[in-house]
């Protein structure tokens, strides 16, 4: 009695042993790869970006290039105001690790100017995102809000028309066809008749529409257009990418007052530059390529600094 007693509980505790085994081997894969805590399971964290910090902002721009781009600082007569001028005003900054930016306003008796510099440092709070991909899509985001132009490319169909008018225009004003031996015979037009009614009517008419001043002045951009050169655009000569914009604006009496910007991204750093130029007297323009020249030049003086 006790043999059999003892027999079914050894049975019982094998059978018990074996689906323990058997449930361990199974499960222990699924049970290791659901823990999310082991290195070699959890996601690799994007790379930091470049900068940790930001340059001081009203020190960043030189005196010289103060001098430059201010005209009428230098004339400053007041030694403290002239020395404010020089130093200019920092925005107001809560992080100055993540965003900086300083200010700076001239009048003279030709212009009033003003100049703003922005550094802004880039972050990611996604472990997925690296922090220069997420300057990438704030970069994206400034080109969006400046609604630059598309680029002006000009007409292959205008252009081929324009370079075969040229050809096509000169042997109509004295083709073989209005000259040749068999139509310029004396009995069907002597010289003297057929060269006076291509000169007259065919030669004259060629220049105006296919002669090389004409040609020019029809390529040339209209007096009210701004030149394709001087457009909004992107820019491939600055950082890591860039653009410009370029606006005149007229605010009723006054006058007009041009303002030229540039942005430019730097691994997860993005710069902005504003220049503005208002006249003191009415009619006269802001002059676009020397403020891009000027802002352009300043642009890629800051990117230097910050790769140095």
């Amino acid at each position: 009695m006790q043999r059999k007693a003892y027999v079914p509980g050894v049975a019982a505790l094998l059978a018990a042993l074996l689906a323990g085994c058997t449930g361990g081997s199974g499960d222990g894969a699924t049970a290791d790869d659901s823990n999310p805590g082991r290195p070699g399971v959890a996601a690799e964290a994007a790379r930091p970006g470049k900068y940790r910090t930001l340059p001081e902002p009203c020190s960043a721009v030189g005196d010289k290039t103060l001098d430059s781009l201010l005209p009428g600082i230098k004339e400053i007569p007041d030694e403290e105001q002239r020395a404010k001028a020089y130093a200019g005003e920092a925005t107001l900054a809560y992080d100055t690790d993540r965003k900086v930016g300083c200010r700076w306003k001239v009048e003279s008796a030709e212009a009033t100017h003003h100049l703003f510099a922005d550094f802004e440092r880039v972050v990611s709070y996604d472990n997925t995102v690296s922090d220069d991909s997420q300057a990438e899509q704030l970069f994206a985001e400034r080109v969006e809000a400046a609604d630059l132009p598309a680029p002006v490319v000009p007409d292959p169909a205008s252009a081929s028309s324009s370079e075969a008018g040229s050809p096509s225009g000169t042997p109509s004003s004295g083709t073989p066809s209005s000259g040749t031996p068999s139509s310029g015979t004396p009995s069907s037009g002597t010289p003297s008749s057929g060269t006076a009614t291509s000169g007259a009517s065919g030669t004259p008419s060629a220049p105006a529409s296919g002669s090389p001043s004409s040609a020019t002045a029809s390529s040339s951009p209209s007096a009210g257009l701004t030149p394709t050169d001087l457009q909004p655009r992107l820019l491939d000569d600055l950082g890591d990418e860039a653009f410009v914009d370029d606006e005149l604006s007229n605010s009723g009496s006054t006058a007009k007052r041009r303002t030229v910007t540039v942005v430019f991204r730097t691994s997860n750093v993005v710069v902005t530059i504003e220049y503005a130029e208002q006249p003191a007297t009415l009619g006269v323009e802001p002059d676009s390529k020397e403020m891009q020249d000027m802002a352009r030049k300043l642009a890629s003086q800051l990117a230097d600094s910050l790769s140095g």
